[in-house]
């Protein structure tokens, strides 16, 4: 049985029951399914009486609660009532009654039984003569019987079947009044002991109960008492109304006998001409003689109230049948848009898969808010109704339960379907058996904005999810199916749509192409004084979705500006863009409550999510705050481990909140499993944040994130940390707030990336980087932290490899001495600076302070960390470079050779480290002479370097003009200017005019052109090259020297 909707106003109750006192109101108000006060109906200007208002059974009932008893104060409860409530059809008098001991028919009635009425005797309304009192019984001084509604179920119920049935429902009922026992109703059977029928001679003869007084009188045998299984019993016949109570059992009799009643009670005359209908049930509290007693009125009352339910299952009210309408309906709320364009596929899809051929009965289309889909649906619509206006159509919203219902009740108005004005008819099964009978016709059903899967199917709630729904759930089973009708469903969730379309795939509206948004743009401003490049640009801007194209031209329009205005609003910044997604705008084919603005709109999809499960909330905010694209779900799994407190099933929880994600079109996931997200709605969402005020909460979790999963930037993470690098750019956008846990983890960001510029050879980038990470660990963790001095020291590597050795000298110092006062002079940290600090030394041509050091350096790495530790052979290659630095061939080769060997075997023949390496042992050849072999090594590293590093890496343009000299060295001098040229073009645009690697390309490239006799060019080149260097590196500078000496043999 289908529960009724709570009623509108107080103007759609049917039913009314009145109770005369509070023992039987209670009886009564137990037996509500719902319970509808609050908020509060009104009622009608002078009404002084008291309601309460719910559901029994399909009915909306009110129970009236009178003041006093008597066919008086029921007669004004009733008018009362009738003027609040107008469209009472049926009340219902209940409560408890005198009975007369044996109806007419000679059938015992004992204390407990109800009586349900067939006639109402007013057997003190008459005059009262000297002799005798005459009761006035002419046809217009007579109540009269039921009204012929009342009176034919009576007949019904009076069969044996349904007398079985109403007797069943008795029990049943009183069963559950019984169980309240958190409402104290003491409605338990009294026992058979207290149920005593004196004889009518034998009169009370106290003021007490009888026990208290002692009667003892003789009793009157009752066979129904002596029955094992004893149960309440339902009587049928007249009852004598008055405003005495019966108090005689010798008048009980006498009354009786004349009338043939079977019950007296005092209001059901008051009742009985206010409604359409009225029926009076009541439950037998005593015998109406003098030893009348309480002890059984609640247990009446309970019986009574039982019944009275029992008789509502029954009641079926009659409504007028409306003659049936033929012909097709078009209710769609919307008019045609004029402006729709494009969308060709998806609308021949439709007609294809729709009518005519109907070879599906339920499609589903979905995707992001705003892309479309209800426009899709309404231009379809209207498409049907042209092509074949033989088949009707209608829209129904179901944006909630609510909605749904509203729609389904219009139709059923609309449409004049029988039944539709019973308001105790549940019309959502009325409409659903309607549709799906073949006199309906061939029709298409819309169901728009079905966002909520809850509304539709009843369904578990997961532990992550905030339920949405209640008691409007499993609407689903009201869409009518049948082989003459179809279903369209528009929805921003797949999952809802997948279910509503019974597992047949959905259809994705995606966004607009190129022409579809240029041709939206032109439909609705216009062509006077458009320019196609910028509207290819708007559309760009907003990336092709529909409903943030025909805003941008609201804006437009009612602002009286340009599509370039507009473009330029947008470009200033992220924020602008946000604020103007949140203008509110009027289209076509929205609906009345759905959100206009875009930035609403998605606002709207969020908190769906959000309600569907809470952790898709978390993500889709946390996801908001990296890079839009190539988004890895390992970020998302270091989340949930931090936030899952050693719960399990972190993998399935994420696929899970996943899929409600990208059901919504709020994301995408490419071919190697990361995630995308459109940015227009990557921005609201973090407005959408700002507003609840998580921002900070999710920037700091998602700085977190990125800070632990982003690896140390070695050469063997380059293709990993160059992936993260978007999205640690992101992360470290976010505004500091002090936490030292969220410093701490983006200054080990910061060093990082700086790590990864460095093996790229980015050395501004690698110093912004550094810098900052430096400054961070010195102001939380102090100098001395090796974390500091790890970042120290690499900062100092970054200045020595920019050419500013004064800088990398004096940070370098300072990182080594901390490192020995705190580290000890053994520690691989303490060795990693004093290795820094020499090279430093070297790049100033410092070649016996350099020898001096990394000696050292060399003996304690291989006492420490042993021969074929990457450490150590760092250190050992930089003495072999010292040694050819200063002449000393034959060591630096011997020492080169080995070092090459070792790290071929600890690195690998591609690793940065063996490449340099190979690149001095190759200078060393070169410096001996031995071209070829210097030209077949340098080779080698070059063509490696291009594919592991690039082009224009600055250590492959380093090995580039070593080749560039040796050709030259050889005299090839065409190849050796070739190459020359292009690797110093290369290092200026890389490192810079004045980088000492570009000053040294520079100064090879003029001595190529010198061999060659070009002076002019030669000489030009070279005093360039001495006057930077001079002011670089200093006039003493052994590479200064060495380009005077050139510039003067020039």
């Amino acid at each position: 049985m289908t529960s009724p909707q709570r009623p509108a106003t107080r103007r759609d109750f049917n039913i009314a029951v009145i109770c005369a006192l509070p023992l039987e109101a209670d009886a009564v108000d137990a037996l509500f399914d719902h319970y509808w006060g609050d908020p509060p109906y009104d009622k009608a200007p002078g009404d002084t009486n008291a309601y309460s208002v719910g559901a029994i059974g399909r009915y909306n009932v009110v129970l009236a609660h009178m003041p006093s008893m008597g066919k008086a104060s029921a007669a004004t409860v009733a008018a009362n009532c009738r003027a609040s409530f107008p469209n009472i059809k049926l009340a219902v008098v209940a409560g408890v009654c005198g009975a007369v001991p044996s109806s007419p028919d000679g059938d015992e009635i004992l204390l407990g039984d109800v009586i349900i009425c067939e006639g109402i005797i007013q057997y003190d309304f008459g005059r009262q003569l000297p002799e005798r009192f005459v009761r006035k019984d002419t046809l217009l001084d007579s109540l009269g019987r039921p009204s012929p509604e009342i009176r034919g179920l009576l007949a019904k119920l009076k069969s044996a079947r349904n007398r079985k049935a109403l007797q069943d429902s008795l029990a049943s009922y009183l069963a559950v009044i019984k169980g309240k026992q958190d409402l104290d109703l003491a409605a338990n059977y009294p026992g058979r002991a207290s149920d005593k029928l004196f004889e009518a001679a034998y009169r009370h003869v106290g003021s007490g109960t009888c026990q208290e007084c002692g009667c003892n009188g003789p009793l009157v045998s009752r066979r129904r008492l002596e029955q094992n299984n004893l149960q309440p019993k339902i009587h049928f016949g007249l009852i004598a109304s008055g405003d005495t109570v019966m108090k005689s059992a010798e008048d009980r009799d006498a009354i009786a006998q004349q009338e043939e009643i079977v019950g007296f009670e005092m209001e059901g005359a008051g009742v009985w001409d206010s409604f359409p209908c009225v029926v009076v049930i009541k439950g037998v509290c005593d015998y109406a003689d003098s030893h009348k007693t309480k002890v059984w009125q609640r247990y009446a009352a309970a019986t009574a109230a039982a019944c009275m339910k029992a008789f509502l299952d029954h009641w079926v009210p009659s409504v007028p049948l409306l003659p049936e309408q033929h012909g097709p309906r078009f209710l769609i709320p919307y008019l045609k848009n004029d402006m729709f364009t494009g969308r060709t596929f998806l609308l021949k899809k439709l007609q294809q898969q729709l009518f005519p051929s109907a070879s599906q009965s339920r499609i589903a289309l979905f995707g992001l808010g705003g892309i479309g889909k209800t426009q899709v649906a309404l231009e379809y619509s209207y498409w049907l109704r042209k092509a074949h206006p033989n088949v009707s159509v209608f829209w129904v919203h179901a944006s909630n339960a609510g909605r749904f219902r509203q729609a389904y009740t219009s139709i059923a108005q609309e449409c004049q379907i029988p039944g539709h004005n019973d308001p105790n008819a549940d019309l959502l099964p009325l409409v659903k058996m309607w549709l799906e009978g073949k006199n309906c016709g061939r029709w298409l059903m819309v169901i728009d904005n079905a966002d909520d899967t809850q509304v539709f199917f009843s369904q578990p709630v997961d532990p992550e999810i905030a339920g949405t729904s209640g008691q409007d759930g499993n609407l689903g089973r009201y869409l009518p199916e049948c082989a003459h009708g179809a279903i369209l469903v528009t929805t921003r969730n797949k999952q809802t749509g997948l279910r509503l379309t019974q597992g047949k795939p959905p259809i994705e509206v995606g966004k607009m192409n190129e022409g579809e948004s240029s041709q939206l743009l032109r439909a609705t401003l216009g062509e006077v004084g458009i320019i196609p490049e910028e509207l290819a640009m708007l559309s760009s801007r907003l990336e092709h979705l529909p409903l943030a194209l025909v805003q941008a031209t609201a804006f437009i329009q009612e602002n009286t500006t340009t599509v370039s205005d507009y473009l330029r609003l947008i470009d200033q910044s992220d924020q602008d863009l946000v604020n103007l997604l949140s203008e509110d705008f009027e289209t076509v084919g929205r609906d009345s409550e759905t959100p206009r603005a875009v930035a609403e709109t998605w606002m709207l999809s969020f908190e769906k999510i959000q309600q569907q499960n809470a952790f898709a909330g978390e993500i889709l905010s946390l996801i908001s705050l990296f890079d839009r694209q190539a988004i890895p779900l390992v970020f998302l799994s270091h989340y949930r481990k931090q936030q899952q407190r050693g719960e399990s099933g972190g993998e399935i929880h994420i696929t899970k909140a996943l899929g409600i994600l990208k059901a919504f079109s709020i994301i995408a996931e490419d071919k190697d499993h990361n995630l995308d997200m459109h940015r227009l709605v990557q921005l609201v969402t973090r407005k959408w944040l700002a507003s609840k005020g998580t921002m900070q909460r999710f920037a700091g979790q998602a700085l977190l994130a990125v800070s632990q999963v982003y690896p140390l930037g070695e050469f063997e993470n380059r293709i990993v940390c160059g992936a993260y690098l978007p999205h640690a750019y992101a992360v470290l956008k976010s505004e500091d707030t002090g936490s030292r846990d969220e410093r701490v983890a983006r200054a080990l960001l910061f060093h990082n990336v700086a790590r990864y510029f460095q093996h790229q050879g980015r050395w501004k980038d690698a110093e912004k980087s550094q810098f900052n990470a430096l400054e961070l660990l010195k102001a939380v963790q102090g100098d001395g932290h090796p974390d500091t001095l790890t970042s120290m020291n690499n900062l100092a590597f970054i200045y020595s490899n920019q050419g500013r050795w004064k800088e990398a000298e004096t940070l370098g110092v300072r990182a080594a001495e901390i490192s020995k006062k705190v580290l000890g002079d053994e520690h691989p940290g303490t060795l990693g600076s004093m290795n820094n600090l020499a090279t430093t030394y070297s790049k100033q041509g410092r070649w016996k302070e350099t020898e001096t050091l990394v000696v050292r350096v060399v003996e304690i790495s291989k006492k420490v960390l042993g021969d074929e530790h990457p450490g150590t052979l760092a250190s050992m290659n930089n003495l072999a470079t010292t040694y050819s630095n200063q002449g000393r061939w034959k060591e630096a080769e011997t020492l080169g050779v080995w070092v090459v060997e070792m790290m071929k075997k600890v690195l690998g023949g591609e690793h940065p480290d063996t490449l340099a390496s190979m690149n001095n042992l190759a200078t060393t050849y070169s410096k001996q002479g031995r071209w070829k072999e210097a030209e077949t090594l340098g080779v080698r590293v070059v063509e490696i370097k291009k594919r592991v590093l690039g082009d224009e890496h600055p250590g492959t343009l380093a090995s580039m003009n070593n080749l560039a000299i040796t050709y030259s060295n050889q005299g090839r001098w065409k190849e050796a200017e070739t190459l020359g040229v292009w690797v110093v073009e290369m290092m200026k645009k890389v490192l810079g005019g004045e980088h000492p690697d570009t000053l040294g390309s520079m100064n090879n490239l003029e001595t190529t052109y010198s061999r060659q006799g070009r002076w002019k060019e030669a000489e030009t080149l070279g005093v360039r090259v001495v006057e930077i260097r001079k002011k670089v590196l200093g006039d003493e500078h052994p590479d200064t020297l060495i380009s005077m000496d050139n510039l003067a043999h020039t």
